[in-house]
């Protein structure tokens, strides 16, 4: 919805506005060729513009000096956003079904009475020569960052050599309003080697869809003359206020994962196995489809398997490599994607031969990312104060729960269903994000 009105609000203004105010200065609206850069060029020189009848001796004008102010800003802010946005989860691709072979009876035997966990890895394999391959989709519709409401964001933009004063003491303040929308459409498949190996490929196709609405105010705080800062409005005049746009969306190919699992410890009702997870950077990192950096996630898992009731814990860590995304999308500059150690405990519960109930609690801790805070801005004139954005780099530990089931509809099609929930504010969040597949195993 807001996109459409996004888009209309765009499509009004070039009907509406004359020659003159149809060229770079007075556009409103911004639509680069890639998702990483919306936030840079939106706030950048070719967006958010703060407009000025006076031109210095070097033949530039006063549009320029708040240019930096934008950048650095919200450079930050696209770097914070950007690489949470590729690094929403994919759900495990653990079959359903696990089987052994019984060399007495010379048939496959099934080892479990559930059907497994979703967003989780149980320990049992599906059985030599097997295969189990699934669909699944996931809706994201990001809401907050760090506890801030993504409808509104605050940001103060300065002036250039703001503390030389000398009318350099005016700010741009601007309320920001960011909708972004992940679907995730993921294929996998999952063999058994053997009966203690399994190798699985998840293959993610994503559809990013985003835009950014800046309501944008100039405060003369050190001038008085309406012709050095102002933004042009409509009919001519000079404003002190516009509204700014910019809205993309990409579609494509995502990270593929490969998973290793390796049964190395069975007892009568449990098991522990070993796993590892590489993850190869075939998405589109600039379009936001993929992270830009290869991963490397080795993880233990314990689970219990006999009976109705079926506890797992999942231990890992995840390496990550260099993105852009993590550095300067804008200038190339690649930073180091945060490294991540995750933890998942959970139980399915067996609901009679047709219908599984499993529930997770799935934490991670991100170590030295960049994080976002809001604090109050002071202007020059110690009486001015405005609300923006601060940056720091830090770890911080985020929980979310998952709940869902597995219906056995037909012989060994299986239809999943679940919901992820955030319980705490640290991070990119999500209220509410459903999932919803299949799979099936032969």
């Amino acid at each position: 919805m807001l996109r459409r009105l996004s888009l209309l609000v765009v499509s009004c203004s070039v009907v509406v506005l004359p020659p003159a105010f149809a060229q770079e200065p007075f556009n409103v609206a911004v639509t680069p060729d890639k998702l990483a850069f919306l936030l840079t060029e939106l706030y950048g020189p070719n967006g958010l513009i703060v407009d000025s009848l006076t031109v210095l001796p070097s033949g530039d004008t006063h549009s320029a000096h708040f240019n930096s102010g934008f950048q650095s800003e919200f450079t930050q802010f696209n770097t914070a956003l950007a690489s949470q946005i590729v690094n929403v989860p994919l759900p495990s691709p653990a079959s359903g079904f696990t089987y052994e072979f019984d060399p007495s009876l010379g048939v496959f035997e099934r080892t479990t009475q559930s059907f497994g966990p979703i967003l989780a890895e149980r320990a049992q394999t599906i059985g030599g020569k097997r295969f189990s391959f699934g669909f699944t989709f996931q809706h994201f519709t990001f809401d907050s960052i760090e506890g801030l409401d993504l409808d509104s964001v605050p940001a103060v933009f300065t002036h250039d050599d703001f503390q030389l004063r000398g009318g350099r003491e005016d700010l741009v303040t601007t309320i920001n309003s960011i909708n972004a929308t992940v679907n995730q459409f993921t294929t996998f498949l999952t063999f058994g080697v053997t009966d203690r190996l399994d190798v699985s490929i998840a293959v993610p196709v994503v559809s990013n869809d985003m835009t950014v609405i800046s309501d944008a105010t100039v405060r003369r705080i050190g001038t008085v003359d309406p012709q050095i800062h102002f933004f042009r409005e409509v009919d001519g005049s000079l404003g002190s206020r516009r509204l700014f746009t910019a809205f993309g969306s990409s579609s494509g190919l995502g990270d593929i994962t490969l998973r290793l699992k390796a049964l190395v410890a069975r007892g009568s009702s449990n098991g522990l196995a070993l796993a590892l997870d590489l993850r190869a950077p075939t998405g589109d990192e600039e379009d936001l489809l993929g992270s830009g950096a290869a991963g490397v996630r080795p993880f233990l898992i314990w689970s219990a398997g006999g009976g109705a009731f079926s506890p797992h814990i999942n231990l890992g860590y995840q390496w990550n490599g260099k993105s852009t995304l993590a550095g300067n999308p804008t200038t190339g500059e690649a930073g180091e994607l945060p490294d991540q150690a995750f933890y998942t405990v959970g139980a399915d519960f067996s609901l009679g031969s047709r219908f599984t109930f499993a529930m997770d609690l799935l934490g991670q801790y991100v170590i030295d990312t960049p994080r976002v805070a809001v604090e109050n801005f002071v202007a020059l004139d110690g009486q001015s104060t405005f609300q923006t954005l601060t940056f720091h780099e830090d770890s911080f530990n985020s929980l979310s729960g998952a709940m869902g089931f597995k219906l056995n509809v037909v012989e060994n099609l299986l239809i999943d269903f679940n919901l992820l929930f955030n319980i705490d504010d640290n991070g990119l969040r999500d209220k509410v994000t459903p999932l919803a597949g299949v799979e099936y195993a032969f």
